[in-house]
């Protein structure tokens, strides 16, 4: 861990804090490491929101309100930008950027069991079985050598708030063990990352929980290390381990820097589930963490992050198991969509504002759908023959619905996109396939991932 005091330091003391641990590796050796010919990796970021328990199609993007209404979406439908599509009536910020949306209705992989098809999402399929950030960070490395944001970053609900809200399994189930190892695991800022203890200053508690105190010692260590030039004749990497610590990661992470009309634009607290929901229901055990009022916070995490360099961004929302069982379509879809709609359409508009849309490809998808058939408890059950899917930004071609699914909604009636199919696209985004075959350190089975499958080719 590395440890910094507010005593005087030696430049060689300096130097020496400068090794970050992750695993052998000093933060220096990372970033030498990181230092490889620009055109390997594209100047391009994704952020994937997933939605875990899986999401159903119907009161999302696919109302189909031409079939029955045991079948069609509960709450209606809402019109979008683009004409004669609709999406359901909790998106209604989000129809109005359809222009700005690719809306995937032939997505399937035929799953329906919640930990295997979240394992497979995150990680598409591929041989090594590690998620699609590591992957990244296999290619890219674990860190930004400009930065110092990790690229590969997880942000589940307790990321952005001070009580642990949100279904536990889903952080483990988007990292599952895999081939490559932890060391190229995403850094969760709540604290379960495989990064967080490397990144702690060796500073006491009580002042590690004043974010204010520990920003303004970072302030203080920055003018003096500018002041005093403790660091000339360091080489470049060196120099970048202490922008690592002094500019990037702290303040990347504070939500403090934005503008009050920021933080009310992403601010999801209004969609609190209503304790009458849990009221009602005899089998509540868990499910009153799975409220979605961090949702807007978790997506200007993100929003920062990307900003800051970070390649990589994971963000988890949970509770749409919606059998009715706990809580169903009737009683989830108004709180977990709405936070949805409204933190997703906040961060589109933001990426807008600041020119970064073409830079950064935001994905939202679960681990399956549901099923066409609305049950006898409000809810709908396990679907693997459909999965919702919205692509938005990355500079690829938005304003379009691809493939089509059948009168109820439960199958593709057009050629399906496939996990494959997302996987390329996501990768695509990133890296250069040709460039990266020419690295040898990069393994066989992530070569092979890169090419296995076309991208979604309307994209």
């Amino acid at each position: 861990m590395l440890s910094i005091s507010p005593h005087s330091h030696s430049r060689r003391s300096f130097i020496t804090a400068g090794t970050l641990g992750i695993g052998s590796l000093a933060l220096t050796d990372l970033l030498q490491a990181r230092s490889l010919d620009p055109s390997v990796i594209r100047n391009k970021s994704v952020v994937l929101l997933f939605l875990g328990g899986g999401p159903p199609q119907h009161e999302t993007f696919d109302p189909k309100m031409e079939a029955t209404s045991d079948y069609r979406a509960m709450y209606g439908e809402t019109q979008t930008s683009l004409p004669g599509v609709t999406f359901g009536s909790h998106f209604s910020g989000l129809a109005k950027h359809a222009d700005k949306l690719a809306i995937v209705r032939c997505f399937s992989n035929g799953m329906t069991s919640h930990g295997p098809a979240t394992a497979y999402m995150a990680s598409g399929g591929n041989p090594t079985k590690a998620n699609l950030g590591n992957l990244y960070a296999r290619i890219a490395g674990t860190i930004n050598p400009r930065t110092g944001i990790p690229n590969n970053v997880i942000l589940g609900p307790r990321s952005a708030g001070a009580d642990f809200v949100g279904n536990p399994d889903y952080t483990a189930r988007l990292n599952p063990s895999n081939k490559l190892g932890a060391s190229w695991g995403p850094f969760d800022p709540s604290g379960a990352g495989n990064l967080q203890s490397d990144m702690t200053l060796g500073i006491d508690s009580p002042r590690l929980d004043d974010r204010r105190t520990l920003l303004s010692r970072l302030d203080t260590l920055r003018r003096r290390l500018d002041n005093e030039s403790i660091l000339d004749g360091a080489d470049q990497f060196t120099q970048q381990a202490f922008d690592v610590l002094l500019k990037g990661v702290a303040r990347s992470f504070d939500l403090s820097e934005e503008s009050p009309s920021i933080l009310q634009q992403y601010d999801t607290r209004e969609f609190q589930i209503p304790q009458s929901v849990f009221q009602k229901k005899p089998n509540k055990a868990g499910f009153e963490n799975q409220t979605p009022i961090f949702l807007g916070r978790q997506m200007l995490l993100a929003r920062r992050m990307v900003e800051a360099g970070c390649g990589f961004v994971t963000v988890t929302s949970t509770g749409w198991d919606l059998h009715g069982n706990r809580f169903g379509v009737d009683d989830g879809i108004p709180c977990l969509g709405g936070a949805v709609n409204k933190a997703v359409t906040a961060f589109i508009e933001d990426l807008d504002q600041r020119g970064m849309s073409d830079d950064v490809l935001l994905v939202i998808t679960g681990e399956f759908g549901r099923t066409p058939r609305i049950n006898n408890k409000a809810g709908r059950d396990h679907w693997g023959g459909i999965c919702p899917l919205l692509l938005a930004g990355g500079g690829l071609n938005m304003g379009q619905v691809i493939g089509q699914s059948d009168k109820n909604g439960g199958k593709p009636i057009s050629e399906a996109v496939t996990t494959a199919q997302l996987t390329s696209t996501i990768l695509h985004t990133l890296v250069d396939p040709g460039e990266v075959r020419l690295l040898p350190q990069i393994p066989q089975a992530i070569q092979n991932t890169l090419s296995r499958a076309d991208p979604i080719r309307q994209l």
